[in-house]
């Protein structure tokens, strides 16, 4: 079985007399143009200066985040290690029903495998992304900016990890969530946390599209500097594949060009259909309790679906593999969205014609994924807390 490498490396991180909670952010997928300006305004050094650079587009937008990057070094804001380490990330936040919950992985450096490769699995197929951003983001800093998420497969990393570290800071986003980072230098440590991960396959949880720009930025350095750079590895967050460890939210669909009423009638050959009434926060818990999907109108009212189980015999047990099956022979145009609430307020402002709200993905089917190489559905889980970036960077020294 091969199985992916695992390394501690140098990292650079923020000056302890710069406050974690005015210079990290939220990923760059996730931010507005005006969540940019808000976290420019807390601190000009906010990471975001570099990670979504705000000159227009082109050669001199990537130019300028690398060269804020380097002048950031030099003055002393960014500070780079003394010697390869791994961090400890720790989050503490309160779930969906109300239960604290605290959960910890580790950052390193993944080892970047070919596409279909063993070692590293995808768990759900991507959409198409034709941005070169990120890439030309890489290129132009040298660094890796932001984590990919990996989930491990070993039994037991995370009691590897439970012990503190030396600590390194913390911050508290904008849901009240703490992250905290801890510093691992000790050789033996280091060593038990890279056996531990490089003993079992990692599955890309979260950032697909950043790992397979890592790939390509791999190709392009073997090409001029040949192998065994540290562009052979990239940043990742790892966390063991188990319940404790994960909060899994769903991913709702959003379709267009297609209204409710057609789409029930085209539905309800897969499914039986009950009207819902008025869809609030609470079906977010109430689809998982009913085992149904729910449809939601503009006008925020919804329809219960129970999935057939004659129709759905061989199909996977996942609701976008459900969705997909029973909408197999239409091509509607669908997008996706995060939490009940904004569905409706999306279908209410006109931004689509209908909407289904999915139950989230199980940790079982998400091992079942990686035991059997299977890939879900687009979009299929939404894991959080999401990570700050800013907290740590790594280098890549081409």
């Amino acid at each position: 079985m091969q199985v992916p490498r695992f390394e501690p490396f140098a990292a650079l991180r923020y000056s302890r007399t710069l406050p974690l909670d005015d210079v990290a952010a939220p990923p760059y997928d996730v931010l507005s143009d005006a969540d940019v300006d808000a976290l420019l305004a807390r601190h000009p050094r906010n990471i975001v200066a570099v990670d979504v650079p705000r000159e227009a587009d082109g050669p001199r937008r990537y130019q300028a985040a690398a060269d804020r990057l380097k002048a950031w070094q030099a003055e002393g804001a960014l500070v780079r290690d003394g010697q390869a380490t791994f961090t400890l990330y720790r989050m503490r936040f309160t779930d969906e029903s109300g239960a604290i919950r605290e959960t910890v992985g580790v950052l390193g450096g993944l080892e970047v495998v070919d596409e279909g490769a063993p070692g590293v699995l995808p768990h759900e197929r991507t959409t198409p992304k034709a941005k070169t951003d990120r890439l030309d983001l890489t290129r132009s800093t040298g660094t890796n900016l932001s984590p990919v998420w990996g989930l491990s497969l070993t039994a037991g990393l995370t009691d590897l990890l439970r012990e503190p570290a030396e600590p390194v800071g913390t911050c508290t986003d904008e849901q009240g969530v703490v992250h905290t980072v801890e510093r691992v230098s000790q050789p033996q440590r280091v060593a038990a946390i890279a056996a531990a991960v490089g003993a079992s396959p990692v599955l890309i949880a979260d950032g697909h599209h950043r790992y397979a720009i890592s790939r390509t930025f791999r190709d392009e350095v073997r090409a001029t500097h040949g192998a065994g750079t540290a562009a052979e590895l990239t940043l990742t967050y790892v966390a063991e594949l188990v319940d404790d460890q994960l909060s899994i939210d769903a991913i709702h669909r959003l379709y267009h060009g297609v209204d409710a009423k057609a789409l029930a009638g085209v539905l309800s050959a897969s499914f039986d259909l009950a009207e819902a009434g008025t869809v609030s926060a609470a079906f977010s818990a109430e689809v998982v309790a009913r085992g149904a999907l729910c449809m939601v109108r503009p006008d925020g009212t919804g329809v219960w679906l129970t999935p057939k189980p004659e129709v759905f015999a061989e199909v996977r047990a996942l609701d976008g593999a459900y969705l997909e099956h029973a909408l197999r022979d239409h091509d509607f145009d669908i997008s996706y969205q995060h939490g009940v609430q904004h569905v409706v307020q999306r279908l209410a402002d006109g931004e689509a014609s209908v909407g289904v709200l999915i139950r989230p993905t199980s940790i079982d089917e998400i091992r079942r994924t990686a035991d059997e190489r299977l890939l879900m559905p687009p979009k299929s889980t939404f894991f959080t807390p999401k990570l700050r970036t800013g907290l740590v960077l790594r280098p890549l020294d081409l």
